[in-house]
């Protein structure tokens, strides 16, 4: 993954981990690189989030524990370049996070992606807890209704049960706080490739904080032994 970096590994991934993780700028990083004798530019530590928050992802999604049947599932706001995207996100019934999708678009077709996203890596839930949303109950009964066609197993299954109810989905509301808190200090995005590949970054760290991932030599790592652990 690092052959060829200018920069050490370490480096690349302190960088990479700071800045999902925490509340700092692109600027921050480079002055506290500085700090430690390592000169590199801002634009550079950019291009390797961009660059390896998706590989780092992909290989986080090998080691993530199973989810439960019971799905929570909605959208939150997040702007680029002064326009308002959306983040569709799920979890299930202890928190954990079941995927999530970034579209430009609030509708039917951008539900759909984000809920076959969901289905054919997790599998159908038996129950989608909705705060009321039209356009979401619609996604749910036709993807629903497309994975039962899909299935070659010639036995009953049972459609999936959608709950409309604002406060059981406080729960996904408290979940899209933690997203939120680590994009506000960025400013907005600059470009929705760089939003899309920066949040799915933010997701996998929200995700290692809530020990989603599988480690068998250490039940309870740190993120940095997890960055080092999916890197090597």
């Amino acid at each position: 993954m690092f052959k060829g970096r200018h920069f050490d590994q370490s480096v690349i991934l302190l960088c990479v981990r700071w800045y999902l993780a925490y509340g700092l700028s692109l600027r921050d990083l480079k002055e506290m690189m500085a700090e430690r004798g390592i000169s590199v530019d801002h634009s550079t530590i950019h291009r390797w989030v961009v660059h390896f928050s998706p590989r780092l992802l992909e290989r986080f999604n090998q080691r993530k524990r199973a989810v439960t049947s019971k799905w929570h599932v909605d959208e939150t706001y997040i702007k680029v370049r002064g326009r308002w995207m959306y983040l569709y996100r799920a979890i299930d019934s202890v928190g954990d996070t079941v995927e999530f999708w970034f579209s430009e678009h609030r509708d039917l077709p951008a539900a759909k992606r984000f809920l076959r996203k969901a289905l054919q890596r997790h599998g159908r839930p038996d129950r989608i807890v909705i705060d009321g949303s039209q356009t979401n109950r619609e996604a749910i009964i036709s993807c629903d209704a497309e994975s039962c066609l899909r299935d070659r197993s010639r036995r009953a299954l049972k459609t999936i049960s959608i709950r409309n109810s604002k406060y059981l989905n406080n729960r996904i509301e408290q979940d899209h706080r933690r997203i939120k808190r680590r994009v506000r200090p960025m400013l907005g995005f600059k470009s929705f490739r760089a939003a899309t590949v920066t949040l799915a970054g933010i997701e996998m760290v929200h995700m290692m904080r809530k020990r989603q991932s599988r480690f068998a030599f250490n039940p309870a790592p740190t993120l940095k032994e997890q960055f080092e652990a999916i890197a090597a």
